[in-house]
């Protein structure tokens, strides 16, 4: 298919299952070189390059080693990360108040849910909760997560423990009850796994702040993703392509579908986006 229109000025990508490769686990996670020197000729173009994430900021030091360019959005749009210099520049919270009662409800209607938050650099989880990428860093695991609600969280966690329930399940029971609360979403349809951030805050909506910063539109940014805490800016750029191996729903937010992401299919797309005219 060829890209038709120009030269985009702001590139965001998603990270996990879009242009980072895993084999088995994420200990053998890559960026393909083809990936790293795409996104560079885009960058000396003067194309605005974000990578806008799930992940929180301690796991942004692959992305520093692998680019050294590039802004970062992260914690799916609750924080703006200079990850270069390693520095928070905003961040938008879950409220103490909306965490306890997140957490008071979805007790109600999920079974065996156990939850996580995150706030500074700190990494807080249940007894119940296993954590399957964070082992070693996090803090003492604790009965309740309640006692450690004591500040705005950038992102909640919620896992049903028995796996008892796919990401999907769970999101649809999530979206019904605490939607009115919060953002809800997951990235990983096996991990019976939610991500809960601020009401009003996703990866599209801080896009679209930060675009109009640069004094861009959407039909200026082109945009890739694989799961959906990306579908808000698959929906949201003017140019979109969720991953051929992503998550069967994503056609219905992006405009275009790529080839499985490891396939280099990114790659691909941004050398042809850069060939179009300014």
């Amino acid at each position: 298919m060829s890209i038709a229109g120009k030269r985009p000025k702001l590139i965001a990508t998603d990270l996990d299952g879009t242009i980072v490769v895993h084999g088995e686990g994420y200990d053998n996670s890559q960026i393909r070189q083809r990936t790293v020197d795409a996104f560079k000729k885009a960058h000396d173009l003067g194309i605005h390059i974000y990578f806008v994430t799930g992940r929180p900021p301690r796991w942004m030091s692959e992305i520093r080693d692998a680019f050294g360019f590039g802004n970062s959005i992260c914690a799916n749009g609750a924080m703006l990360y200079d990850f270069v210099n390693d520095e928070v520049l905003e961040e938008w919270g879950i409220p103490i108040e909306n965490q306890k009662e997140i957490a008071r409800v979805l007790r109600e209607h999920i079974p065996n849910i156990s939850f996580a938050i995150e706030y500074g650099d700190e990494f807080h989880h249940e007894l119940a909760y296993v954590p399957r990428w964070d082992i070693g860093v996090d803090m003492q695991p604790i009965a309740k997560i309640e006692e450690r609600m004591v500040r705005p969280a950038f992102k909640m966690l919620a896992r049903c423990s028995d796996y008892d329930m796919t990401s999907d399940e769970m999101l649809e029971i999530a979206q019904r009850e605490v939607g009115h609360l919060a953002t809800i979403t997951h990235s990983n349809p096996t991990e019976s796994l939610l991500e809960i951030s601020a009401i009003g805050v996703s990866k599209g909506e801080t896009l679209a702040k930060i675009a109009e910063r640069h004094g861009l539109t959407a039909d200026d940014c082109v945009s890739f993703g694989d799961n959906p805490n990306d579908f808000s800016m698959l929906a949201w750029a003017g140019r979109s392509w969720a991953m051929g191996d992503g998550h069967r729903d994503g056609i219905k937010y992006a405009k275009f579908v790529a080839e499985p992401h490891h396939t280099d299919s990114v790659a691909r797309i941004i050398e042809e986006l850069i060939e179009l005219p300014a």
